[in-house]
């Protein structure tokens, strides 16, 4: 495992939530008769997570031997195939996510880094998985590819990359990355980059998009992958929903009018999404549901509500985040838990069509439709064929000038 990754690892050995002490008695449960509605939807319409952090575990569990990663046995973390199936899980983005490198970086982004190279490994690894499990693993590029991994009893690994620092400032990183089947992009992680302002730090550097950031949506919605604004500042978010031809897509985001974190969606930022087609995960990591020794599942259901309230209830989704923490919702402590949360929406008075478009149908829903977007935009529908942008970023010091000095 490289440096950087063991950085990452570590952060999340020193997740505060370890060792959280519950503040209150467990969640009440729905009763067996929504239970069992629940369970007889989700083997129609399994669940479509739109964000776990499985790459970085099984990098850490496997090394450099996939024969180490025990996937079909219990596994440390919140996800192994034996839970995927008793959750009745269909498939997830599996993020491809590597640290900012910001001291490398430096303050303008123009210090050499290793991102690219850590990113393709973390794709190559989710793409091995399928290789190395192919009895029970697919990978699904498209709704039609996921339908087909579920025929086939398999479970779908979508790849997701989790902020464009790992694009190493480049949209032909992006090309490339769309040829391995990456479908969406998070536009920022943990820090600022080149294309946008992050939600932490929170003193901006762009306002927003940048320039170059502007031309990145643009050309995330020609190739038809979303432009994932979890982690995203309120300015970036409010920017790309006006700019994007695309439904807007959060992998992983609650509401900040039910929680005041800053990882959740501002009030404005989710009114301005009742004309647009858009869809909503809701994570469950405490620190983002009401905090550490407080989150259970009545909380997750307060963000479910609240969002879908404001948006509808066919924008909202899941995106739990697992493996991406130590400390989720009281009543969602792994991928074992999803029956639980969709009886007890249920048992609220959700129709089964409303709970099966949360459990997946809504993801892919948003997803065809970005997906034809591109092809629109790349000529092979209807409309003006959109051409590759081949623009270098600026700050770049390693181009050939344009004419040689005098």
């Amino acid at each position: 495992m490289h440096l950087p990754l063991l950085h990452t690892l570590a952060s999340l050995l020193g997740c505060s939530g370890l060792y959280a002490t519950w503040k209150s008695p467990p969640p009440p449960e729905a009763s067996s008769t929504y239970q069992q509605r629940a369970d007889a939807l989700l083997s129609k319409y399994p669940v479509l997570d739109g964000h776990w952090d499985l790459p970085i575990v099984a990098r850490f569990l496997a090394g450099d031997n996939l024969a180490n990663f025990t996937y079909q046995d219990h596994l440390w973390g919140q996800v192994d195939i034996p839970r995927i199936k008793k959750g009745r899980v269909g498939g997830f983005w599996s993020a491809a996510y590597v640290g900012c490198n910001s001291s490398k970086e430096g303050p303008n982004f123009d210090g050499p880094t290793d991102e690219v190279r850590d990113t393709l490994e973390q794709i190559d690894l989710t793409r091995q998985l399928a290789a190395y499990f192919p009895r029970d693993v697919g990978l699904a590029t498209t709704p039609a590819e996921h339908r087909r991994n579920l025929a086939d009893g398999k479970v779908s690994h979508w790849i997701g990359i989790e902020g464009a620092h790992s694009l190493g400032n480049s949209l032909a990183t992006l090309r490339m990355y769309a040829e391995l089947g990456v479908t969406y992009v998070t536009v920022t992680h943990y820090c600022h980059n080149v294309f946008a302002d992050s939600c932490s730090p929170p003193e901006p550097r762009h306002g927003g998009l940048s320039d170059f950031g502007r031309r990145l949506i643009i050309e995330m919605n020609r190739l038809g992958v979303a432009a994932d604004l979890s982690h995203t500042s309120a300015a970036t978010q409010r920017q790309v929903i006006e700019l994007s031809a695309a439904p807007i897509f959060y992998s992983h985001s609650g509401a900040k009018s039910v929680y005041n974190h800053v990882r959740n969606i501002e009030e404005d930022v989710l009114r301005s999404l009742r004309n647009r087609d858009a869809v909503i995960g809701i994570p469950f990591v405490a620190d983002f549901v009401r905090g550490s020794g407080n989150s259970t599942i009545d909380d997750v259901l307060e963000h479910i509500e609240h969002i879908a309230s404001v948006i509808g209830r066919n924008k909202v989704a899941l995106g739990s985040d697992y493996d991406g923490s130590f400390e989720f919702a009281r009543g969602l402590e792994d991928v074992t838990t999803y029956p639980k949360l969709l009886a007890r929406l249920l048992e609220r008075g959700w129709s089964e069509e409303e709970v099966a478009g949360l459990a997946s149908e809504n993801f892919l829903r948003v997803v065809e439709k970005t997906q034809q977007v591109g092809r629109d935009l790349r000529g092979k529908g209807r409309g003006k064929k959109l051409l590759p942008d081949m623009k270098a970023w600026e700050g770049r010091k390693d181009l050939i000038p344009k004419s040689p000095p005098s």
